[in-house]
């Protein structure tokens, strides 16, 4: 794609929300395939290690320029770097050592109906009826991967540590999302990546020092090089460029509704990566799912409703 067309298309939100989800899922089969084999602290440190450097060139200058508004505002930086960049990927990684990954999947999906939480509890936003609509319509339908088409069988996934780490990843995330409205102003959005992913780096290599010295190292293996590759660039920095331009744009509750397309594009993946059949209730959840991300998104015109005016949360 040529420059003027990512200009383009950055310029275009709604069309932007589709993409971290995707990327997003690669991380988790990531994460789901190599649990045993890439170490949490390694894999999320050397993911913000790729970010920064692809980065950090074209942003120095900026920077350095505006160090002062980075020092005024290192206190939300650090709860927006702890929260988002390091808390949420670390937690996720541990419990998925433990944790099957049916459950974590169910769990993580509990994000957009978090975030309207928090955006009410911290900005007093209170999200639309439609939105609100929307995300449930997404929940159900992953609900009905998750139980196979029998919403009963969800009552017996068990609920212990790795699925507690899960809820505080995802509870971490939704934090994230809503303090993002908050950022210094003054700061160029890749700007403000590159200072969290610095920010995130620091704070991560006293644990990545404790773990390998702890005997548990990242291997220079081709899978695991490809693997925090991918992870560093798409997952984290385009994935997280995406995502804080949405919620600055489009506000965190209606950005957090696209959070549902997740559990499709892992669906997709595993049928065409590992092989895993695409049954009835894959297509039924996956349907409730896109339905539940139009409602809440998308122009009431173009889902058959009629005209209307749009109704989002901006910050």
């Amino acid at each position: 794609m040529s420059a003027r067309g990512i200009g383009d298309l950055w310029r275009r939100p709604y069309a932007l929300l589709p993409f971290p989800p995707l990327f997003w899922a690669g991380n988790l089969l990531i994460g789901r395939a190599y649990a045993g084999e890439l170490p949490p602290f390694g894999l999320t440190f050397w993911r913000w290690v790729v970010a920064s450097l692809c980065i950090l060139p074209f942003v120095w200058r900026e920077l350095v320029a505006k160090r002062r508004d980075i020092l005024a505002h290192w206190r939300l930086i650090a709860a927006i770097s702890i929260s988002g960049f390091a808390g949420y990927p670390i937690l996720n990684y541990v419990a998925l050592q433990t944790t099957p990954a049916a459950t974590a999947a169910m769990l993580n999906s509990a994000l957009p109906l978090m975030v309207p939480l928090f955006a009410w509890i911290i900005a007093r936003d209170v999200p639309s009826l439609r939105t609100i609509s929307g995300i449930v319509i997404s929940f159900i339908g992953v609900a009905w991967i998750i139980g196979q088409g029998d919403i009963a069988a969800l009552a017996s996934l068990s609920v212990g540590g790795g699925e507690i780490l899960v809820l505080l990843a995802v509870a971490g995330y939704a934090l994230y999302s809503v303090l993002l409205r908050y950022r210094p102003r003054t700061l160029s959005d890749m700007a403000f990546l590159a200072v969290m992913s610095l920010v995130t780096m620091v704070l991560l290599l006293p644990f990545w020092i404790g773990e390998e010295a702890s005997g548990r190292s990242l291997p220079f293996e081709p899978y695991a090089v490809a693997s925090v590759l991918f992870i560093g660039i798409f997952a984290s920095l385009v994935g997280a460029a995406c995502w804080n331009h949405c919620v600055a744009t489009l506000g965190p509750t209606l950005t957090g509704a696209s959070f549902h397309l997740v559990a499709v594009y892992s669906s997709a993946l595993a049928f065409l990566l590992l092989g895993e059949p695409v049954r009835a209730f894959h297509l039924v959840g996956i349907a409730l799912i896109l339905l539940g991300f139009a409602i809440a998104v998308l122009p009431l015109r173009m889902i058959g409703f009629g005209p209307a005016r749009e109704t989002s949360a901006k910050p």
